[in-house]
């Protein structure tokens, strides 16, 4: 079997190279996390207008339009990974809502909604976890009820990202009390400057608020604002969470902070010798290349089975788990490459490397083992749809 690419997609790989390369000035630094920064979003714009970003979204809802190709998508992250430079913009709206709204909603909220928000210029934040209901979503007791040509919701949200900055929410809500506990659950996507929305933020390990407590007070929200059917609505957010695992498992950044952290080995020294030099070091990094190599293929069986609309199976149940358990150990092997700087945190010294990203992202990986479905629960997911066991007998009734 031949291996090498075609010429077309050799040229192809020139091309996107030769993009970055020549753009490379234009891209965003760490300095420039803001979630709105203008050189960030300009970048977006950049990368979309070149088919390097919402590639297959169509033109009309402001993406490139191109057709889906496979090999084309791993040489764009190929390279992104190996130019070190982000990646177009990946979070709740672009990742998540989007692909849901192309799949489920309406003309008029594509039109609305799309654009916007591939270009950084909306930012949503999605109303799932409640205090009663984190693992066991279907369990919400967030009510909507009906009053003329409006839903009324009342109820809380907890655990929201984004929340305090967001301009819009993708919302679980139950409309109906009498039905089943998957039934009767509805999908509202509003604004969060609805009157009787109250947003507090929580702080999480990492110093930052994180996440948020989100509280709906009789918040009015139009009939038309549901991405699908009344009571339907469970069907809509499991779409959402398979994009949300997606999003949390992406082999291409996991790719790039592995070759950053190989770059960091190159220059971090323990008695005048470098750590890439160092057998111990060496092999932790070649086993989590290997792992994320593994999690590369995995990323393409479940590209072929999207772009063939089929099911991905095991391969689409896995990736949540195994990428955010990857990323966590990949950030522990940088902390561990800066030796006593990897403790330092939140300072102001010349000593932090990378803006402190590395220590950011060692607690922020843990926080995402439970965040987005726990470990526990992806692992009884991954055993019971995928591998076909049985579940775990309830116990007798007392």
């Amino acid at each position: 079997m031949d291996l090498r690419l075609r010429e077309d997609y050799v040229a192809f790989r020139a091309e996107v190279a030769g993009f970055l390369e020549a753009h490379r000035d234009k891209a965003p630094t760490q300095a420039d996390r803001g979630i709105k920064n203008d050189k960030r979003l300009a970048w977006q714009r950049l990368l979309i207008e070149h088919g390097l970003a919402a590639r297959t979204i169509p033109k009309r809802y402001g993406g490139y339009g191109a057709a889906p190709d496979i090999l084309k998508s791993r040489i764009i992250g190929e390279e992104f990974a190996r130019s070190g430079l982000p990646k177009g913009i990946a979070n709740q709206g672009v990742s998540m809502l989007v692909p849901t709204l192309l799949e489920l909603g309406t003309e008029a909220q594509k039109e609305a909604y799309i654009k916007p928000t591939l270009e950084g210029r909306m930012i949503w934040c999605q109303g799932y976890s409640e205090p009663g209901a984190g693992s066991d979503l279907a369990s919400l007791t967030t009510k909507a009820h009906i009053e003329g040509d409006d839903y009324v919701i009342n109820g809380q949200k907890i655990w929201t990202s984004t929340a305090k900055q967001a301009d819009m929410i993708f919302c679980l809500v139950r409309t109906e009390a009498e039905a089943k506990k998957h039934h009767g659950i509805s999908y509202l996507i509003f604004s969060m400057d609805t009157p009787g929305i109250e947003v507090r933020p929580l702080v999480d390990m990492t110093e930052a608020a994180n996440f948020n407590e989100v509280f709906f007070t009789d918040v009015r929200v139009p009939r038309y604002q549901i991405v699908g059917k009344p009571g339907e609505g469970w069907q809509v957010a499991n779409a959402t969470l398979t994009h949300e695992r997606g999003m949390l498992g992406d082999p291409n950044a996991a790719k790039t902070r592995l070759l950053a952290i190989a770059e960091l080995m190159q220059t971090e020294t323990v008695g005048g010798a470098r750590l890439i030099d160092n057998p111990v070091f060496r092999d932790r990094l070649v086993a989590l290349q290997a792992r994320v190599y593994a999690m590369q293929a995995n990323g393409l069986r479940v590209m072929t089975s999207r772009i063939k609309g089929e099911g991905a199976g095991m391969a689409g149940l896995i990736v949540k788990l195994q990428g955010c358990e990857l990323n966590h150990e990949l950030a522990r092997l940088a902390l561990d490459a800066m030796g006593e700087l990897g403790l330092l945190y939140g300072e102001d010294t010349p000593y932090l490397r990378d803006f402190g990203q590395w220590q950011a992202r060692y607690m922020y990986d843990l926080g995402l083992i439970i965040g987005g479905g726990t470990a526990q629960i992806q692992k009884n997911i991954i055993a019971e749809r995928g591998l076909g066991l049985p579940r775990e007998p309830r116990p007798a009734a007392a």
